[in-house]
């Protein structure tokens, strides 16, 4: 029996054990032909194992990296694409430089910055008046995400003018659906009805209270044969004297 202890190192697991068996079996082909009949049948089983890479670009360049990658970079076939080496698959890519911007005004973000210059820039005064109706919209749009209050439009005015030196002034009326925050309303159903149920859930008590009141009762009515008792044992006394 043959553990995975005793087997060589699985390269690429997601194709599995027995790919990486037929690339080693490529290997030892002599026939450079027949080697390259076996490396199409390879390429085929390797697509048909993992068909959500046909959605990726350069399905079958992929794959045929995937082949050679599996030898070891020793196979000895001829490839539609170039064929990769060791330093080309794991080279790491160059790091990605973070774009430092600094907006001027944060709560609305670096690209309405960009939409103003390139409004005031615009010569065309029906075109500018659009970008301004458009960045006015954006910023009651910003304005009722953040906050739970809704905006007034003059507000809005008084911002723009003081972000485009009065340069740009709306006039249509943004109109944005204000979105009301309902969690506030379901801590409070919460507790109302937390409230309630501790309340009939004190009135069973109470009721459980007056059980015990009745038992209560039932012992004074053994008080009662008590006293019935006394009155017995003073008359058998007069009786006497």
């Amino acid at each position: 029996m043959e553990y995975n202890t005793t087997r060589n190192h699985l390269i690429m697991r997601e194709y599995g054990r027995h790919i990486q068996k037929m690339v080693e079996y490529l290997l030892t082909i002599k026939d450079k032909e027949e080697r390259q009949r076996n490396a199409q049948a390879a390429i085929e089983l390797m697509g048909f194992l993992n068909p959500h890479l046909k959605n990726v670009e350069d399905f079958r360049h992929k794959l045929w990296d995937h082949l050679f990658l599996i030898s070891d970079f020793k196979l000895d076939v001829e490839s539609p694409y170039p064929i990769p080496t060791r330093e080309t698959l794991k080279a790491k890519p160059e790091r990605l430089r973070y774009p430092k911007k600094y907006p001027k005004f944060n709560h609305l973000g670096k690209n309405i910055e960009v939409v103003i210059d390139k409004a005031l820039k615009e010569e065309n005064p029906e075109k500018k008046q659009g970008f301004a109706n458009a960045i006015a919209y954006y910023m009651k749009l910003t304005y009722s995400n953040w906050h739970k209050e809704l905006v007034h439009d003059d507000n809005i005015q008084t911002e723009l003018s003081d972000m485009t030196q009065g340069e740009l002034e709306f006039n249509n009326r943004p109109f944005v659906k204000h979105r009301v925050d309902t969690r506030d309303e379901r801590d409070d159903y919460g507790k109302r009805s937390g409230g309630n149920f501790r309340k009939n859930f004190g009135g069973r008590n109470n009721s459980g209270g007056g059980r015990d009141n009745r038992g209560g009762g039932r012992d004074n009515r053994g008080g009662r044969g008590g006293n019935g008792d006394n009155r017995n044992n003073n008359r058998n006394f007069k009786k006497r004297y």
